[in-house]
């Protein structure tokens, strides 16, 4: 019987359906995570737990649950054409920052609404906070690029930036984005991990002859790989700045 009121639902109904649960089980975590900020805090004291919580108990569950968030719009970004590539970019530091081929503008401007709001000076996520960021002549590695925001801001500062992408869509979009600065951009489609191989590779062979001065991983949970990789870089190269998101 199911499977046949399957096959009868309308898309439409069947999409709305999906979301009404999504909406429902968001809203029950959402007070779940309320009710255990709320306990924390009665044994430790802390402002940015009632600022959290104060936020979710008036706003849908967030990734970043803060007033800063507030600030940001994606109707306010503007989207552009390169009819030579056919691909579309936001601005970023008046530098072209690309996206995936067949993405609409209101798909790229949600997406990069997110990496600012990820990005902005209050965001635990933010990968530079005052002195610990990339210097003039630096050598960057950043591990799960993606897009390339993160590469792309700190690109004229940067010596030598070391991009490690494997989603092959996301490799055409980095070479676009990062043409201008070719000369001093290597971008590798491997994993980093702690074995070396056709797909993967480790720091410590990878950088074997170079100093490595900036960091920055955001591999959704395979951060220990990486660690255990490079650790002959860490052990014999100092004053490394180390940003691991997930």
């Amino acid at each position: 019987m199911k499977s046949f009121l399957k096959k009868i639902t309308p898309r439409t109904i069947k999409v709305k359906r999906r979301e009404y649960i999504t909406k429902y089980n968001n809203h029950k975590l959402k007070w779940k995570v309320i009710k255990y900020l709320e306990k924390e805090l009665k044994n430790n004291q802390s402002v940015e737990k009632l600022e959290i919580i104060n936020f979710l108990k008036h706003n849908p569950l967030s990734v970043f649950p803060y007033k800063y968030t507030k600030e940001y719009n994606p109707k306010d970004i503007p989207v552009y054409m390169d009819s030579d590539c056919n691909m579309k970019y936001v601005l970023q530091d008046n530098k072209r920052l690309y996206f995936k081929r067949g993405w609409d503008d209101e798909q790229i401007k949600k997406y990069y609404n997110g990496l600012l709001i990820e990005q902005d000076i209050d965001s635990p996520h933010r990968y530079e906070v005052g002195d610990f960021c990339v210097q003039e002549n630096d050598i960057v590695v950043d591990v799960g690029v993606a897009e390339g925001n993160f590469s792309l801001s700190v690109v004229e500062k940067a010596k030598k930036s070391y991009l490690f992408e494997v989603d092959e869509e996301w490799i055409d979009v980095l070479k676009i984005t990062f043409a201008p600065w070719k000369e001093k951009v290597v971008i590798v489609n491997k994993y980093v991990s702690d074995t070396n191989n056709n797909n993967c590779v480790k720091l410590d062979n990878f950088l074997k002859k170079e100093k490595l001065n900036f960091l920055k991983a955001d591999i959704e949970g395979a951060e220990l790989q990486l660690l255990k990789g490079a650790k002959t870089l860490l052990s014999t190269q100092h004053s490394i700045k180390i940003a691991i998101c997930t």
